[in-house]
């Protein structure tokens, strides 16, 4: 299998810790329901390695290694992940830091009426009366559900943030990369 570059895999947390002493890893999941975290046999990891090149310059470089999974479980709000040919705490603790990336088509199939948020990300929002809010640019959680950050996807400047609640989503069209929104283009 060919090496994928990072614009095709998908990051999902980031390795925090060593746990235990067999060489399994503590990943903070950027998602309170690490559902393809958890169900993914392999992952990628990409680690940033650094190497003087001169008095006081480091180069760094992005290095990603493919590992498969032997387990994936929850624990205390993060994913404990055995991989293959990590057998002890030090090789663990050596990963700290890394990103967990996956291939989109490792993800399981979304039930109907659910979305990955990764998904959403570049469709365009428009309000009821169509007229264009901007594109995601982003979704995060706010503990009570998502909220979808919305904008000019070429600078990265937020205009709305709006809940990714049903009262406020009215269609979701993944195919044509469109949001319809019960949002107001002067609401802030």
């Amino acid at each position: 299998m060919s090496t994928p570059s990072l614009n095709d895999l998908i990051e999902l947390g980031a390795i925090s810790e060593a746990q235990g002493l067999q060489g399994q890893v503590k990943v903070r999941p950027h998602s309170s329901e690490p559902v393809a975290l958890l169900s993914s046999k392999v992952i990628w990891l990409s680690l940033i390695l650094r190497r003087e090149a001169g008095v006081a310059a480091s180069v760094e470089q992005a290095s990603l290694t493919q590992y498969k999974v032997k387990s994936a479980k929850m624990h205390s709000g993060n994913v404990v992940l055995a991989l293959d040919g990590i057998t002890d705490r030090d090789q663990a603790l050596a990963l700290k830091g890394a990103r967990i990336l996956v291939g989109r088509d490792a993800f399981p199939k979304a039930e109907s009426d659910s979305y990955y948020w990764v998904d959403l990300i570049a469709c365009q929002a428009v309000n009821l009366q169509n007229e264009t809010l901007g594109e995601v640019i982003d979704v995060t959680e706010n503990g009570a559900h998502g909220v979808i950050a919305i904008g000019d996807a070429a600078t990265k400047e937020i205009k709305y943030l709006v809940p990714f609640v049903k009262e406020v989503v009215h269609n979701v069209d993944l195919l044509n990369k469109k949001i319809t929104l019960d949002w107001q283009s002067d609401w802030q």
